[in-house]
C-alpha cells in the first residue's frame, strides 16, 4: 500500500501521514515479546507506514533495540526514523530501574541529562541500539512542565544551552536532517520555537477534537515559520477511542464530567453522520497544514488495520460543519 506523504515543515523530510509510535515496543502498560513487536512493525510496513518514532526512554532502550532489529529486515527501504535525547540510560547494577509505565525493561536506569556532552553520548548510544549510522529527526524529550514540574525553567535553560547546540551541530554536519522537541504541552513547544531554530515538534494530545488551545498562538507560529508538527495522542489518552464510557481517560487521568459531556455530544454528531468517533478524532488533526503525521496507537497488527480503516473512512463535510455550528470545535480550526 501507499500512504499519503507530507513534507515536515520547511525541511526536505517527507513523512507518511501515519507514523509508528514506538512506546508499545518498549512494553508500555504491558509486556510483549520480540516476535509480537516485529509483527506490529511488519504489519505497519505492509500498510504503507514509512515513519517510525522511538526513544531511549521507551522500555529503557528496548524500543530502540527492537526497531534496530527490524530495520535490518527492511534494509534499503526508505524508512524515516526519529528518536530523542534528554533521557540517558545507565547500567542499573542492582539499583531500581524506575521504569514507570514500562514493564519488564532491561537492567538500565534512566536519568535526565540535557547537557551538550550528555546529548552527544545519548545520540551515539541510540545509534548503537538502532544499528544505524543515521537518524532523520532528533527531538529533545520531555523538557516541559508536565514532566519537569517546578524544575522546568532550569531544565529549559539546560536544554537551550546544552541539547540545542548539540543538535545544531548534528544538523550542520548532516548527521540528522531535522531537530525539534517532543513534548506534552504546546506552551513549552512555543517557548522552544521562540528561543531557537527548530524544524519540528512532536506534540502529544494538544491538537485534537477535544483540545484546540494551541490555535491561539503556537499553531499559527508554526505556519508562519514553516515548522512541522508530528501529532501524538490523537485520542487524548483514551476517551476519543473508547467514547465517554465509565472510567474513560483524558490526558492520562479520569475524564472530568465536562469532558465526558463534550465527548458525548461529539459522538452523537458522528453517529448521525455514520462516522466512528475514532475516525473523526484520527482525521481531524490532519486538517491543519502544519501537521505532517499523526501517531496513533499502533501496537499490534489488528490495531494497525483498524487505524488504516479509520483513515480511509469518508467523513462528510456536513459533520465538520455541525461540530463547528454546535461550538464543539473552534471556528478557526482548519478542517480535513
Amino acid at each position: 500500500m501507499e500512504l499519503e506523504t507530507r513534507k515536515l515543515g520547511r525541511t526536505d523530510v517527507s513523512l507518511t501521514v501515519f507514523g509508528f509510535g514506538g512506546t508499545s515496543l518498549g512494553n508500555m502498560y504491558r509486556a510483549i515479546d520480540d516476535e509480537a513487536a516485529l509483527a506490529a512493525l511488519d504489519a505497519s510496513f505492509a500498510a504503507g507506514v514509512r515513519y517510525v518514532d522511538t526513544a531511549p526512554l521507551y522500555g529503557h532502550g528496548l524500543s530502540e533495540h527492537r526497531v534496530g532489529g527490524w530495520l535490518r529486515r527492511v534494509r534499503g527501504e526508505n524508512v524515516v526514523l526519529s528518536t530523542k535525547v534528554g533521557w540517558r540510560l545507565f547500567p542499573a547494577r542492582g539499583e531500581p530501574t524506575e521504569a514507570g509505565l514500562f514493564m519488564d525493561v532491561p537492567p538500565f536506569r534512566r536519568g535526565i541529562d540535557y547537557s551538550y556532552d550528555g546529548v552527544m553520548r545519548s545520540f551515539e548510544d541510540s545509534l548503537q541500539r538502532l544499528g544505524t549510522d543515521r537518524v532523520d529527526i532528533v527531538f529533545i524529550h520531555d523538557a516541559d512542565r508536565r514532566n519537569q514540574g517546578d524544575a522546568f525553567e532550569q531544565r529549559f535553560k539546560e536544554a537551550m544551552e546544552g541539547a540545542y547546540p548539540a543538535l545544531l551541530k548534528l544538523r550542520e554536519q548532516g548527521i540528522v536532517k531535522a531537530i525539534g522537541a517532543g513534548l506534552n504541552e504546546w506552551e513549552a513547544c512555543q517557548r522552544f520555537a521562540e528561543a531557537g531554530d527548530f524544524d519540528c515538534f512532536l506534540l502529544a494530545g494538544r491538537y485534537t477534537l477535544l483540545d484546540q488551545e494551541s490555535l491561539d498562538s503556537f499553531m499559527p507560529l508554526c505556519e508562519k515559520r514553516g515548522i512541522g508538527i508530528v501529532l501524538g495522542g490523537p485520542y487524548n489518552s483514551g476517551i476519543l477511542a473508547t467514547g465517554p464510557v465509565e472510567g474513560a481517560h483524558y490526558d492520562y487521568a479520569p475524564a472530568s464530567p465536562e469532558i465526558l459531556e463534550k465527548t458525548r455530544r461529539i459522538e452523537e454528531v458522528c453517529r448521525r453522520h455514520g462516522v466512528p468517533l475514532k475516525a473523526a478524532a484520527l482525521q481531524f488533526p490532519l486538517g491543519h497544514p502544519a501537521v505532517a503525521s499523526v501517531i496513533p496507537g499502533m501496537g499490534s497488527p489488528a490495531r494497525i488495520k483498524e487505524n488504516m480503516d479509520l483513515l480511509a473512512h469518508k467523513i462528510p463535510s456536513d459533520l465538520w460543519a455541525e461540530l463547528r455550528s454546535d461550538g464543539l470545535i473552534r471556528q478557526d480550526a482548519p478542517l480535513p
